[in-house]
């Protein structure tokens, strides 16, 4: 028989049956979708920064590459979700994930740990809870403010998993094991004061000698008149500005004085973390705080469970209770906590105007997505659409 004559008749006898247009694309459509989603999950993400709280090193309206590599790409968490939507599908309003299977904490190795002053995306560590039709508006805050029967007798309340809570983008100021504090609007780690890199940015208060001031001067310096200048008495001004920006203003002939606008020593606010009574500290002056670190044991007190409870409890699962004087984790007497993981202590840049880790306490590492890279566009809402775009920004590196 010969071999060849029979092969291509049975070929032309099975024809290989061609796939349709609407399949050829669907196949496409497929594919493209599960390559962008493993990129997203364990390469690099697009992320675009949606308030100034890291003014001016990172601007409202930078998009940004995030990267998953450098920390470890973080395993999916709540594996079976809707492509590309984070939380909420964007037309229905309903859950883009569906939480009835959970996974636990794993991280792929990185090259690198999280180091001080790095730049990084992570998962909002009080965003377990949400109400529904506040969620510009952290939960915790709301029953600090208004008690939680009213907060949960008026709003619809939901629990997220930690990778569909909002992503924060915030500057590594404490790395776990450090000793983080600030006085006077200036943080020091282990001691040693850290200032303001020439990007970060804190507030002013600029007396003029005269009222007769040419406010034009100050948009040649970088100030924005609308957001950065803010009256408060007579020939007295509220200017938000790095330290070089307010050195420029120093210098003018009509300027009387230039101050930091810190809050003083020893005024209370509660809305700063830990919310203790006994703790007289302010968004400028706080602290020392032991940040906890993977394998340190603490010891528990009234001193330091208002620090590490929530710690103990939400980021580490355990269950927390006081009976009398006496402290039950999971139903047995504990006297001190010995930490799963490791935290993180991060802040914004534009220092008066951030909601950080002075107003929530500390980041698990669990909750950490990756490391802000460069920007690759950024552009404001300001005049035409090639003069929106902030052409020297294009592929900046972050800092």
């Amino acid at each position: 028989m010969n071999w060849k004559f029979w092969q291509k008749n049975k070929d032309t006898a099975n024809p290989k049956k061609k796939k349709s247009k609407g399949r050829e694309w669907t196949d496409a459509i497929i594919f493209a979708v599960v390559a962008a989603t493993v990129i997203r999950v364990f390469f690099i993400e697009a992320y675009t920064i949606p308030t100034g709280s890291m003014e001016r090193s990172l601007l409202v309206g930078d998009f940004l590459f995030v990267s998953k590599v450098n920390y470890g790409a973080r395993i999916p968490m709540t594996p079976i979700a809707f492509p590309f939507a984070h939380h909420t599908m964007p037309l229905t309003g309903t859950k883009a994930y569906w939480d009835g299977v959970q996974w636990k904490y794993r991280r792929l190795p990185g090259l690198t740990n999280i180091k001080r002053n790095d730049v990084v995306v992570f998962n909002f560590p009080e965003g377990d809870t949400v109400a529904l039709e506040q969620q510009d508006h952290n939960y915790y805050e709301m029953v600090r403010s208004l008690g939680w029967k009213a907060v949960n007798s008026q709003f619809t309340i939901v629990s997220r998993p930690v990778d569909k809570r909002e992503n924060y983008i915030k500057r590594c100021i404490g790395i776990a094991g450090d000793v983080v504090s600030m006085k006077n609007g200036l943080v020091s780690v282990n001691g040693k004061p850290e200032k303001l890199k020439s990007t970060g940015q804190i507030t002013y208060a600029v007396k003029f000698k005269t009222s007769e001031v040419n406010f034009s001067i100050f948009e040649g310096m970088g100030f924005d008149l609308q957001a950065d200048i803010t009256g408060l008495s007579q020939n007295t001004y509220e200017f938000t500005g790095t330290e070089p920006m307010m050195e420029q203003v120093r210098k003018l002939d009509f300027v009387e004085s230039v101050q930091e606008n810190t809050k003083p020593e020893g005024e209370q606010d509660l809305g700063v973390f830990p919310h203790d009574p006994a703790r007289k500290w302010n968004v400028d002056n706080f602290g020392p705080i032991t940040i906890p670190k993977k394998g340190w044991t603490v010891k528990l007190d009234s001193v330091t469970m208002p620090l590490y409870e929530r710690s103990i409890r939400i980021y580490e699962g355990n269950k927390v209770e006081k009976v009398g004087k006496d402290w039950m984790i999971n139903g047995q007497k504990a006297d001190s906590y010995t930490f799963k993981m490791d935290y993180y202590w991060m802040q914004g840049d534009n220092r008066h105007n951030s909601l950080d880790s002075r107003f929530w306490g500390f980041v698990p590492e669990d909750h950490v997505v990756g490391k802000a890279l460069f920007i690759w566009m950024s552009y404001n809402d300001k005049g035409s659409f090639f003069s929106k775009i902030r052409w020297s920004r294009l592929l900046k590196g972050i800092h």
